[in-house]
Formats: structure tokens, C-alpha cells, sequence
């Protein structure tokens, strides 16, 4: 198995062996870059300039990888701590897992802590621990719900199968946004198919301002690509030795801008 296979990588980069050899032996050469990170840090600290922060991310599946490096990186003298975070745990209308790897070194570091109530099936929303919000929802982040509710038909991932196919309504968080997400088929509370989501809508999904200016090819595929910037910021300021230093609300409050009033607020006026 593929995976087998980078874990005794891990291993033999544990103990200074090159295994460029090796990385080429992948049937699919994207199976390798996941080490390169390990790569330029041990580079980095056998040039005595280790790097302060390392954050990792990727699909859950990655995990074992991340532990099998964290222990690399702790015989440096990294803290690290790993493992999978929900988004919607961080205020992400969208239930995603990502696997997370965050090494601070010569500090302590832990992952951030969620700021809002886990999705269930079926559960409130306003039931769950006192200490955390409620998951935001599809209806919160897009505007389109100010003329009506809707529900969305996932295609995705169910081989054409209708029997598979997952519904959530507008007061549930998104499936996972993925490059496929316009395969999802939309309709309203009468269950009249109206229009499908926008690349705009998709990118509000995972946090970004509507009037994002995406650009170059296949921008459903970006999106997908991408980690929430509301998660995102958690996530950095956790690996910084800030995790107390953001202020949800805060954060919520700069999620809601749009991109090009951010821009003006912040670049200097040539006049």
C-alpha cells in the first residue's frame, strides 16, 4: 500500500538516508510531496535555522503520515499535536474533516480549540454544550435564502445512485465544497429545481467574501482545494502561540466583509 510505503520513508528521512530514489518509484508522483515538508524541515534544522511554525494539512486519510512525522520533528525539538478537525466546529457552514499537523519549536502547541457545536444528523442545532455556538448554516452564509429556503441533492461520491444521494436544507451546514460541487442539484421548499451554486456562493461557503476575485483555470477545482480562511486563521494563530489572541466574534465580523472593501480599508489611496 501506498501508504505503507511513505511511512517507512518517514522512517529512513528519520535517520538522514536520501530516498529521492525511492519517492520516483510512485505509480502516481503527487503520492510523494506529502514528505517534501518533512524534507525542508530537517533541511532546515541540519542548517541550524529551523523554521518556528510548521502547519500541515490535508484529507483525513493523511493522518497516520502526520504522526509518523510529529515524532520526527519532536526528536528535533518540536511540540506537536495532530490530529482532525471539523469546520463547522469553527464556524464553517460546511462539514469538512482535515487532518492538521502543527510543530512549534522549542514551544509548547496544541490545536485550537472549537468555538462552535459539532453537526449531527437530525440534532438542533441549539442543543449541545452551553460553551460553544451553534454550527452556521448554509442559510446564514448565502444570501439567496432572503427569498427562500432551499434544499440541496448531493450527486457527488454516490455513482449515480439516487438511493445515496445526502439532502440537507438551508439550516444545515453544506457538504463538503469539492471541484464536483456543482454536480449538487438544488431546490426550493416546493421542490422546484432553481439555480445551482455559483463559484461565488461555493468560495462563501468555505469563508471567503462573495466578491472574492477568483481567477485562472478551473476555479470550482481552487475552491475545493482550499482550506476555510476562517479555519485557517484558527488554526495559524494556534501555531504562532496565539491561541487565545482571536476573538470569534472578531472573526465572524471580518468573514461577513466583502473583498473589495477589505482592500481599500487596508491599501493606501494613490491620490
Amino acid at each position: 500500500m501506498a501508504l505503507e510505503r511513505v511511512l517507512r520513508l518517514v522512517k529512513s528521512m528519520s535517520v538522514g538516508e536520501r530516498v529521492d530514489h525511492r519517492l520516483a518509484r510512485f505509480d502516481d508522483e503527487r503520492t510523494g510531496l506529502v514528505l517534501e515538508p518533512l524534507q525542508w524541515a530537517l533541511h532546515a534544522h541540519g542548517s541550524g535555522d529551523p523554521y518556528e511554525a510548521i502547519v500541515l494539512e490535508q484529507v483525513p486519510a493523511v493522518l497516520p503520515v502526520w504522526v509518523a512525522m510529529g515524532e520526527v520533528l519532536e526528536g528535533l525539538g518540536y511540540s506537536v499535536a495532530t490530529g482532525v478537525l471539523r469546520t463547522e466546529e469553527y464556524g464553517v457552514p460546511q462539514t469538512r474533516r482535515r487532518a492538521i499537523l502543527l510543530a512549534r519549536y522549542g514551544d509548547e502547541v496544541q490545536l485550537p480549540l472549537p468555538t462552535h457545536r459539532p453537526y449531527r444528523k437530525g440534532i438542533a442545532r441549539d442543543l449541545g454544550s452551553v460553551d460553544l455556538k451553534p454550527w452556521n448554516t448554509m442559510g446564514d452564509a448565502l444570501a439567496r435564502t432572503r427569498g427562500y429556503g432551499f434544499s440541496v441533492v448531493s450527486n457527488y461520491g454516490t455513482g449515480g445512485d439516487p438511493k445515496a444521494r445526502g439532502r440537507r436544507t438551508s439550516n444545515e451546514p453544506a457538504f463538503t465544497v469539492t471541484g464536483k460541487v456543482s454536480r449538487n442539484r438544488v431546490v426550493d421548499t416546493l421542490g422546484t429545481e432553481v439555480a445551482r451554486f455559483t463559484a461565488a456562493e461555493a468560495g462563501r461557503l468555505q469563508t471567503f467574501p462573495i466578491d472574492f476575485p477568483w481567477s485562472g483555470g478551473d476555479i470550482a477545482q481552487q475552491i475545493g482545494n482550499a482550506i476555510p480562511p476562517r479555519l485557517g486563521a484558527q488554526i495559524l494563530a494556534s501555531a504562532l502561540g496565539m491561541i487565545h489572541a482571536i476573538d470569534d466574534d472578531f472573526l465572524g465580523d471580518v468573514m461577513e466583509r466583502r473583498w473589495s472593501g477589505s482592500m481599500r480599508s487596508v491599501v493606501p489611496s494613490r491620490d
